[in-house]
């Protein structure tokens, strides 16, 4: 089950919506710490409660992630669901408060905790690529904002600060609830409003809209480089993908997204990685709410410009179709199986159908197989013509000597 309080991606709030579910599972009324939370959880057979804190084109979702046992499979059968669903209920609307305000010692202690998580960021350099790209390259668009905030922001914070947040998340942000799981739907139902009986009264926001821009913001891409004592180049592109955005169509955005380089069958990695041998990697990945794509690469510095070449020349012939019938068939059949392999697994089922839920488009899952299979490669390449280059991305050593 996930529990999710859903807003706006805003700079002045990322950190503290990014902050409090680390607070919130510190400690609640019932069970003031966190060995008092891991008794209870051990109670209910190892059943874990996870902060969660997603970032959906520029939509912000916080929460709580529930894992726990199945009834049937408990001796003598149980109620582990609707203990569970009460303890979690517990921490996200009964947390502790000592005199009405967030303990300080806990909003300080995961104040840390959430600085060293911004601050390790940077040893993942191939994530950290592609977050520079977007913070760069959307640095006026709310897309462009962190996920975990800001390390300013987050110091900035205090316990009262805190409190007013969560009250005002509380009473004016969206709230998805999802369950996985065998129980009947009435008795999921039943537990769950009486759950949230404690709720205050709402006035709840619509699911926030995300900003399309359909063009690059200057005429040639931007460049942006960064030095660093790094001994591979990591290069990150970004794309937007022009005016399919009007009306988005999910099933031919992600054959699309898997002909051109997010999968091994792809233009991108069989090329640009296996055959011509200039990468260590190359994938692409879209975000169909905000119409941007990244292609990210790990590369030689001297190779900067011919792989960068070879990106757009990809993309090109995506963009006159000329796409093998091998290649077409893999990436619907990647597509397919990547479908089904969320399905196979409660969590990877949450994500779809969360996904789904918060989308201004939604789907089925399962009507989406359908859909895939009648992307045609018209389409993909109707697709591609309307991409163009927003912005580079390159991370090189201090020693490299190139200049851009």
């Amino acid at each position: 089950m996930s529990i999710n309080l859903i807003t706006a991606l805003r700079r002045d709030t990322a950190s503290l919506n990014a902050l409090l579910p680390r607070v919130l599972r510190r400690g609640c009324a019932e069970h003031p710490d966190l060995l008092l939370i891991a008794s209870a959880l051990d109670e209910l057979y190892g059943a874990r409660i996870i902060p969660i804190v997603r970032k959906k084109g520029e939509m912000h979702s916080i929460g709580l992630f529930v894992d726990f046992p199945d009834d049937r499979y408990i001796p003598d059968g149980g109620s582990v669901f609707e203990q569970t669903v009460n303890l979690a209920f517990g921490i996200l609307l009964a947390p502790l408060m000592p005199e009405g305000v967030f303990s300080s010692d806990y909003v300080e202690s995961e104040k840390q905790n959430l600085v060293d998580d911004i601050d390790a960021s940077i040893n993942d350099k191939r994530s950290y690529s592609i977050d520079r790209l977007i913070k760069q390259m959307c640095a006026d668009e709310s897309y462009g904002i962190n996920k975990l905030g800001g390390k300013a922001e987050t110091l900035d914070i205090t316990p009262d600060s805190l409190t007013a947040h969560y009250h005002k998340l509380i009473a004016d942000s969206g709230i998805e609830i999802l369950f996985c799981g065998s129980a009947q739907p009435r008795r999921v139902q039943d537990t769950l409003q009486a759950a949230l009986a404690s709720l205050p009264v709402r006035n709840a926001a619509p699911i926030p809209a995300t900003e399309v821009i359909f063009s690059p913001a200057a005429e040639s891409p931007r460049l942006f480089t960064e030095h660093m004592d790094v001994t591979q180049g990591k290069l990150a592109v970004g794309f937007r993908l022009g005016r399919v955005m009007e009306k988005p169509d999910y099933p031919a955005l992600t054959v699309f997204n898997t002909v051109y380089g997010g999968d091994v069958t792809s233009k991108l990695f069989s090329v640009v990685r296996e055959k011509l041998s200039l990468c260590y990697y190359v994938t692409s990945m879209i975000d169909k709410r905000k119409g941007l794509m990244v292609v990210a690469s790990g590369i030689d510095f001297s190779n900067y410009e011919i792989v960068l070449s070879e990106i757009q020349t990809q993309l090109d012939h995506v963009k006159r179709g000329a796409v093998s019938k091998r290649e077409f068939l893999s990436a619907k059949r990647s597509v397919i199986a990547g479908i089904e392999s969320s399905m196979d697994s409660l969590g990877g089922l949450e994500e779809l159908y969360f996904d789904s839920s918060v989308s201004e488009f939604p789907y089925d899952p399962a009507a989406l197989r359908k859909k895939v299979q009648s992307v045609t490669l018209e389409r993909i390449a109707e697709i591609a013509s309307g991409i163009e280059i927003d912005s580079i991305y390159f991370l090189t050593s201090k020693t490299s000597g190139e200049k851009r």
